[in-house]
């Protein structure tokens, strides 16, 4: 049976360390603040939202709550973000996706790049494709984190992402890569990935839709590293894209839905969001 890579322990763990930070900070006289900006009235990301906000109480960041309107316009959400941007008393800015079709994917490059506390802007993706990445996508970074916890060393081995979003895949991808593994993209498009997932040591999915994708255990190398990012909810459930039962008969680790990468995520957005703070009051963050 696959060893299960404990989010909730690991997350746990990190913001221990966030808080004890916060507290420094706080000695330093600076209150790091996160700004959570949500357009509309989507349940789902008000629940997010709404999550985050605690769990940045808990270890002491201060948040201010923007809730806009559904028809909001590019130009007053833009104005928004600039205010946030030169606001010193705010350190990070997260813009809950998605947004509504009227408000261009683009309006993220508008954030500051010291404030880009979910790593979107195209700054920080670019310092991350270079090798040098100061604020990373949280997902990436959680499952970075998790390896590191559980001291699975991804030199050489070959990994699978079934996913190739801004979000988790290709920064994922990047990470991985400059810590010498060798990655494949998998996607809508791909061919054979059934048969052709088999030949991996590890294998992250994304996908978020089973009706679409299932990992199930036949698809699976004996002794795979299988990472599950992927939410559905049936029946009231959370599930995520694995098959649990006859993958973890496979696996060598295993992360579970819930409790796996999904709590490291919106730890990851604490660590960002106290980091985005050192930046800004250029504090060392060796």
């Amino acid at each position: 049976m696959a060893k299960l890579i404990d989010g909730l322990l690991v997350s746990q763990h990190i913001k221990n360390i966030v808080k004890n930070d916060v507290s420094t900070l706080l000695s330093k006289g600076i209150k790091p603040c996160l700004a959570t900006v949500l357009v509309g009235d989507n349940q789902a990301s008000a629940t997010y939202v709404k999550n985050k906000q605690i769990a940045a109480s808990s270890v002491g960041i201060l948040t201010r709550d923007f809730r806009l309107s559904q028809d909001i316009t590019q130009e007053e959400l833009s104005k928004i973000i600039e205010e946030l941007n030169y606001d010193e008393n705010v350190h990070g800015i997260l813009i809950q996706l998605p947004l509504p079709d009227q408000i261009e994917p683009s309006i993220t490059n508008m954030v500051r790049h010291e404030k880009d506390v979910d790593g979107l802007t195209s700054y920080n993706l670019g310092l991350l494709l270079e090798g040098t990445p100061k604020l990373i996508p949280c997902t990436p970074l959680g499952i970075l984190e998790l390896l590191d916890f559980y001291k699975i060393d991804v030199k050489g081995i070959d990994v699978a992402i079934i996913n190739r979003s801004n979000l988790v895949g290709k920064p994922l991808g990047i990470l991985l890569m400059n810590r010498d593994a060798t990655v494949t993209f998998f996607h809508s498009k791909s061919r054979g990935i059934e048969d052709r997932l088999k030949n991996f040591d590890c294998i992250i999915t994304a996908v978020g839709d089973r009706e679409k994708f299932t990992l199930t255990g036949n698809m699976v190398k004996d002794g795979a590293i299988i990472f599950d990012v992927g939410i559905t909810r049936i029946n009231g459930k959370i599930r995520g894209d694995v098959d649990f039962e006859s993958v973890s008969e496979k696996a060598s680790y295993l992360t579970p839905v819930p409790g796996g990468v999904g709590p490291m995520t919106v730890t990851m957005l604490l660590k960002n969001t106290v980091y985005a703070t050192r930046i800004i009051n250029k504090i060392d963050n060796n």
